[in-house]
């Protein structure tokens, strides 16, 4: 029986365990680089035991960033700083992806350089706020991205995708979940274009299949993994009826021989199995659990088929050696909900003292 703490092949390295940490937003990247820092290397190298590391979204353009002090891949600078994150990973003996995040129309003018406003595939403007350094602000209807503006794109996903590489990263997992460009292109409530990127399921999937391949081509395949989240209705999506599009987005993907896709279950978890059964891949599960978080219960979805590998979030905040003390049972910190929601993006705690 394969268990969470066997070891299994990725991205052409050999990865100590099957215990992925989820990628999470932290909001570090003080100054106006958008450059990683140095407390970024030590939290990411506090939990090098896991067998992958995904890090929190980072924008692939000046135009991709939603959230204030959200780091890049776009400059030189940026690059340089990712580097000593990803040196002391190495160091550590870990692996790690740098997660490729445009979050389209969900951001604010405020965030962006001047005269730029958010982006989005029609002019459809999200329900809700989002945090800034002058505080609280409503979404803006953002702009239709022409043809052209898409095509651009694609290229800024595939440079900041080179970048990553040269950064010292062994992959990129691009983001198509959580409502941010790639999901909003998907789904048809922020998707109304009637052109050869909407209308149809083949249209709504374009975009991420036109990415996907992109930047595939251009760093291999196999350091290239896909997150989703089907049904899910974070920043204001609505996909009542996702199995067609998503069945047919793996359809489209299979062929690309990608390291893997990583699904961020919903509370409707029929379409997993589905999902599982017909991705040729490594499948990577983020199960559903709210209002808990994961625990060691996930550990049996590996044990019984339904996935290679199990991606945890708020409780590796809690426990850095999270491997350890799930192969031990315990003890746990407890993770506290203040420590890990994305809307609070300063008081974060990372508990670098642990408990036996």
């Amino acid at each position: 029986m394969t268990t969470a703490f066997d070891p299994i092949a990725l991205g052409g390295k050999r990865l100590a365990n099957r215990l992925v940490m989820a990628p999470m937003t932290r909001s570090r990247a003080y100054g106006p680089g958008a450059e990683a820092t140095e407390l970024m290397a030590t939290y990411y190298a506090q939990r090098a035991t896991a067998g992958l590391i995904i890090t929190e979204g980072i924008q692939p353009s000046p135009l991709g960033q939603g959230y204030p002090d959200t780091a890049g891949l776009h400059t030189p600078g940026q690059v340089r700083a990712w580097r000593t994150v990803t040196d002391a990973v190495h160091g550590e003996g870990g692996a790690i992806f740098a997660q490729l995040m445009h979050t389209g129309r969900i951001g604010h003018p405020s965030l962006l350089p001047d005269g730029l406003v958010p982006v989005g595939p029609s002019a459809v403007a999200a329900e809700g706020r989002v945090y800034t350094h002058e505080g609280p602000k409503e979404f803006v209807t953002p702009k239709e991205l022409s043809g052209a503006e898409i095509r651009r794109t694609v290229a800024d996903f595939t440079d900041a995708a080179r970048n990553a590489v040269e950064a010292g990263f062994d992959g990129v997992e691009l983001h198509g979940a959580n409502g941010y460009l790639i999901h909003q292109f998907l789904a048809p409530n922020t998707n109304h274009r009637t052109d050869e990127w909407g209308a149809t399921t083949e249209g709504r999937i374009r975009f991420a299949v036109e990415v996907v391949t992109a930047v595939a081509e251009a760093i291999g395949g196999d350091r290239v993994g896909l997150r989703i989240s089907p049904g899910n209705r974070f920043n204001d999506i609505a996909e009542d009826n996702p199995d067609e599009v998503y069945l047919a987005l793996l359809d489209r993907l299979a062929g690309l021989d990608l390291a893997y896709l990583h699904l961020m279950e919903g509370p409707n978890r029929d379409l997993t199995p589905r999902l599982r059964k017909v991705w040729p891949g490594t499948f990577v599960l983020n199960p559903f659990t709210h209002p808990d978080v994961t625990g060691p219960d996930a550990l049996g979805l590996i044990e019984d088929g339904s996935a290679d590998m199990v991606a945890y979030g708020a409780l590796f905040l809690a426990n850095p050696d999270l491997p350890r003390r799930l192969a031990s049972g315990g003890p746990f910190n407890d993770p506290d909900q203040a420590t890990f929601y994305g809307g609070d993006h300063r008081g974060y705690t990372d508990y670098p003292t642990l408990t036996a």
